[in-house]
């Protein structure tokens, strides 16, 4: 029995007792610095190697690589060794070697090459798929299961805050403070987060059961996943999605400068805005959820994205834009929602790390696919092009669904 099940049976918590649980202050807490430290990293990095390479496609399309493609080669092993490794104990140390590595690109950035900043990027994310699981397991160990959507809707809405917030930091670090500064404040919040973390309850006893061969608890994981029907579509609902977002991702700040005419800075508005959507599609899809089930809104969530990928793509007009941009951000959450409460529903506690190895991989892997070549093809087709096939591939990511409305937990 799963410790979310044996919970099944006592009284279900209040949204007072959620608040109050040192687990959910230390994890929201270890959020808040590690969002600032992302965010900062992120423009941070955008705005140093646009302007050493002046605008180059294939430079921006490899920020992207260096972010997604560890979590395409790492995710499925990161997962299967926090099944395995003391959760707490595994998002400390990711955090602490995280900011040692920050360190190290640093020191390169003050004495060596500026192309270091690409090894921070890599270097996080490599990390992140022991965390990331490690954290989705202690999720499910101490948050009533009556409460797991409320968790993540949370959680969601914390990041949705930093989509706002976020890209101004960044950018006002970068602007105002340099590149230096910025990979100081990234190493900072890492270990202000690691410091966070020693505070979650202690790890527990099953935690540190006896393991098997390695290559049995991968193979394990792959048949736990192919015997459950609904975490099988939702693999090839993530394939499809991730092919989809990977032809755009890199070409938001093409969006701003060529299509729009925009200066490069006027980018954080459109993040801005999505993440002001994001914050009220969160408080809209927790409402929903009490009606709707898990798979409806993740498919009606998608099918919403069709119509905006496609405007934002094809429009000449900001204001149309930035209202299709608050569309998509606005049914983001019920997608991100969906999705997590579905694996944390379907997936008992000892193979979270490899279904979220495993699922994670499909999608990521077809994003880093489409970002590798995002680069070629905007040289050899135009934006808009480029957008509405994406949405055409989330119109597949729709009919993809559609069996698994029928499925029931």
């Amino acid at each position: 029995m799963t410790s979310t099940a044996a919970s099944e049976g006592r009284e279900q918590p209040s949204l007072r007792d959620f608040f109050a649980s040192r687990f959910v202050q230390a994890i929201l807490l270890s959020g808040l610095f590690l969002q600032i430290g992302i965010w900062v990293r992120n423009f941070a990095i955008l705005f140093y190697v646009t302007d050493l390479t002046g605008n180059d496609p294939n430079a921006v399309s490899l920020i992207s690589v260096a972010e997604f493609l560890p979590i395409f080669l790492f995710s499925f092993i990161g997962g299967t060794f926090a099944d395995r490794w003391r959760p707490k104990r595994t998002m400390v140390w990711c955090d602490l070697l995280s900011a040692v590595s920050v360190l190290l690109v640093l020191l390169t950035l003050l004495f060596g090459t500026w192309k270091a900043v690409f090894f921070a990027t890599l270097v996080s994310s490599i990390l992140s798929q022991f965390s990331q699981p490690s954290g989705m397991r202690l999720f499910k160990q101490h948050v009533h299961e009556s409460q797991l959507q409320l968790g993540m809707s949370v959680y969601q809405t914390m990041m949705a805050v930093f989509m706002i917030l976020g890209p101004s930091l960044g950018t006002l670090v970068y602007y105002n403070l340099g590149i230096d500064w910025a990979m100081g404040i990234m190493c900072g919040c890492f270990v202000l987060s690691a410091v966070t973390l020693m505070f979650l309850p202690p790890d527990r006893a099953e935690d540190r059961r006896e393991q098997t061969h390695i290559a049995r608890e991968m193979a394990l994981g792959f048949k736990y996943v192919l015997s459950r029907r609904l975490l099988t579509m939702l693999g090839v609902n993530f394939a499809v999605a991730g092919l989809a977002i990977g032809l755009i991702m890199p070409m938001s700040i093409f969006l701003v400068t060529e299509h729009l005419g925009l200066d490069k800075s006027h980018l954080q508005w459109f993040t801005g805005i999505n993440g002001a959507a994001m914050i009220v599609g969160g408080g809209l899809a927790m409402a929903f959820s009490k009606k709707a089930s898990p798979q409806s809104m993740l498919a009606a969530g998608m099918a919403v994205s069709v119509v905006a990928i496609a405007a934002i793509g094809t429009t000449s007009s900001v204001a149309v834009a930035l209202v299709a941009q608050f569309i998509s951000g606005l049914v983001m959450p019920a997608i991100q929602i969906a999705i997590n409460t579905l694996i944390l529903q379907n997936t008992e506690d000892a193979f979270v790390g490899r279904v979220n190895g495993i699922l994670n991989p499909l999608f990521m892997g077809a994003m880093v696919l489409t970002m590798s070549v995002a680069g070629l093809l905007k040289d050899a087709f135009s934006l808009s092009a480029i957008y509405l096939v994406s949405s055409g591939l989330f119109v597949l990511g729709v009919l993809v669904m559609l069996p698994m409305l029928r499925v029931k937990k």
